[in-house]
């Protein structure tokens, strides 16, 4: 272990907690570590992979951080890989094939990957000797970004028989722990935390006017004189505008944000890694998987979303140890704004029956298939929330996943069909004749009917899907799928639709309530009378810490008192008419109903869900137009109107 460390690493000795990890992982027993960030965690894995018989599968929730670890891995010549969407199908092909050779020691994959009916074939072949989940938290509903998909996990190590799995996380509160404790069976003692505190990073929080904002921060950043700095925001419009005023004003800065085209994204990233680039405003978007030790200053312009996400960005600044400030330019005004975000995600109780229906349909056949885009457009429930239901329907073993496949294959050719026919004789030369034959071509793209060739050549579908990706592997064709086709086994189709819809409805009422909460635990952290990082360290169970870090803006004497949001106008009832007359109009036009309270509260605070896509709502006059309210008030509102 020390000699592995010394000669693949390059480092002399081992960072508090990765000693004890390692040696747990090496021992053949399950581990958590629970570090803050940017301590070396991902050293827990990449030691014992180098060490252990078999291949280790690494499950990471986001691209940029694979990226950066796989170019770590292979500086240090580890043979690693990744399966990512990013991918060609060969480099995807090429992955697997060094992964059933035994060449490959570490892949790394996102958890969606493990529900594509090819790639679990794949796994069946292979011996995997650890299960690493990085951002282990997204398992927990009480977490601070739960994935639906991350529950299914201890059931994929079953299924693949693999032996050990490490969980790595840097924000766990005690809860949280227990619970991926509990459902990865890790025993007590192989749940290693190394504490959250940080004393080279200053945690300072002021109290500001929304006002006056702007011109604290180009204040601030002037007097540091051009250090790396990122500039958090809520939305994407303000990461705009905030870099433009910076900009104006001489200190030069970048939005970044999901909403820029990828290669845009990855260029703003490469100039602030390089030095050419100094100050990033960005939305949570902008962050994971940055191994830039030198930032000097993180600032939240808008408030963060909850106290995990706070500690995880201010985890970026001072990685090599020196002294960073951080900085919240706190108030309550942008609360209401927060708090909407939660309620968009929880579904419409008409909603969640329509899935229910959808499935009851299905259940005669004992097999559910279904496009999750168009179920969302068709139960007005955003993606990421219905995800959340079907994996509730899993635990409640009323359905079973099968595969998912693309419903749709288009090629273009790129030689001459008949040079293509000219590669074949016999059965064969037919076969291919027969899928040039049944695709329907447009001027480019030709689309493949799956039943035509099932018809006319009994040719079952997945022998087509294999020759076209021979072809494409010749560089005779270009390959192109859509419709990821979701197929589900329907276990239970006796369930009462109307008692389940009204449970689930409750779970996800209940995990709203505790979102909300997590955003006012957050405001009260920033008026605490209490050193900061003391009370930052101890949310996340942390006691070994000193009673006053000495360099908090609290320690320093001054208590942040935010100041109350400035009173909003009182809602009346001719505003009603104004602003949602047009909404009504156009909902009875598309739906033939009148919208519920929950749908027009919704549209009044700006909250996008499916239907509204369709509305085109955006350009509804009322649209968002009371975001600033609290949602409850709103509801009450027109509840009161209906």
């Amino acid at each position: 272990m020390h000699s592995t460390l010394e000669q693949v690493f390059g480092y002399p000795q081992f960072r508090p907690g990765q000693e004890t990890t390692i040696g747990a992982i090496l021992a053949g027993r399950s581990a958590a570590a629970i570090f803050p960030t940017g301590s070396g965690k991902s050293l827990c894995y990449q030691l014992p992979a180098l060490l252990l018989p078999h291949l280790t599968l690494v499950v990471s929730p986001l691209l940029a951080l694979m990226q950066d670890q796989l170019a770590f891995l292979r500086r240090h010549g580890i043979a690693a890989a990744s399966i990512d969407s990013a991918q060609s199908r060969d480099e995807a092909r090429e992955a697997m094939a060094r992964a059933r050779s035994g060449e490959l020691k570490v892949l790394m994959v996102s958890v969606e990957r493990l529900k594509n009916e090819r790639f679990r074939n794949f796994l069946q072949q292979v011996s995997i000797s650890l299960l690493v989940v990085d951002e282990a938290h997204c398992i927990s509903e009480w977490g601070h970004n739960f994935r639906p998909d991350y529950l299914k996990l201890p059931d994929y190590q079953r299924q693949f028989n693999i032996p050990q799995t490490l969980l790595l996380t840097a924000t766990a509160t005690p809860k949280v722990i227990a619970d991926m404790q509990a459902k990865f069976v890790i025993a007590a003692d192989d749940v290693v935390t190394t504490g959250f505190y940080r004393p080279n990073l200053n945690l300072l929080v002021e109290p500001v006017r929304s006002d006056d904002k702007r011109e604290r921060l180009l204040q601030w950043l002037g007097e540091r004189g051009g250090q790396p700095s990122i500039v958090y925001v809520t939305l994407q419009r303000t990461a705009e505008q905030i870099a433009g005023h910076l900009s104006q004003h001489g200190i030069l800065a970048e939005a970044y944000h999901a909403g820029l085209p990828h290669e845009r994204r990855e260029a703003i990233q490469r100039r602030f890694m390089g030095g050419q680039s100094n100050c990033i405003v960005a939305t949570i978007a902008f962050g994971m998987g940055i191994d830039k030790s030198d930032i000097r200053n993180v600032v939240h312009f808008d408030l963060p979303k909850s106290i995990e996400n706070y500690s995880q960005e201010i985890g970026r600044a001072g990685r090599d140890g020196q002294p960073s400030d951080c900085l919240v330019l706190a108030n309550r005004d942008s609360l209401n704004i927060l708090e909407n975000f939660v309620y968009g995600d929880t579904p419409e109780l008409s909603g969640i029956r329509c899935v229910l229906d959808e499935l009851k349909g299905a259940a005669r056949d004992g097999q559910w298939e279904f496009l999750l885009g168009p179920l969302a457009d068709q139960s007005n429930i955003r993606q990421l929330p219905l995800k959340t239901l079907l994996v509730q329907l899993e635990l409640r073993r009323l359905i079973a996943p099968r595969y998912a496949y693309y419903a749709e294959y288009r090629f273009k050719f790129l030689i001459e069909p008949e040079q293509l026919l000219e590669q074949f004789e016999g059965e064969r030369r037919d076969f291919v004749a027969a899928i040039i034959r049944t695709s329907s071509r447009a001027r480019t793209w030709a689309t493949v009917d799956f039943d035509g060739m099932y018809q006319q050549h009994r040719a079952e579908r997945n022998r087509v899907v294999k020759a076209l990706d021979y072809f494409q592997e010749k560089g005779w064709i270009e390959l192109e799928s859509k419709l990821m086709t979701e197929v589900y086994n329907v276990l239970e189709p006796g369930f009462d639709s109307q008692a389940l819809s009204t449970e689930l409805h409750a779970c996800f009422t209940q995990h709203e309530k505790t979102e909300i909460e997590r955003i006012h635990a957050m405001l009260e952290l920033f008026a605490t009378e209490r050193c900061l990082g003391q009370r930052l360290a101890q949310y996340f169970g942390d006691e070994k810490v000193p009673p006053q870090c000495g360099h908090c803006s609290v320690c320093d004497g001054r208590v942040a008192h935010l100041p109350e949001p400035p009173p909003l106008p009182i809602l009346v009832d001719k505003q009603f008419d104004e602003l949602c007359s047009d909404f009504i109009h156009r909902h009875e036009q598309h739906t033939g109903d009148i919208p519920s309270a929950e749908r027009l509260t919704r549209f009044l605070c700006g909250i996008s869900v499916p239907l509204f896509t369709k509305l085109k709502a955006r350009t509804i006059r009322g649209y968002a137009a009371l975001e600033e309210y609290p949602y409850a008030e709103i509801r009450r509102w027109t509840q009161a109107h209906l």
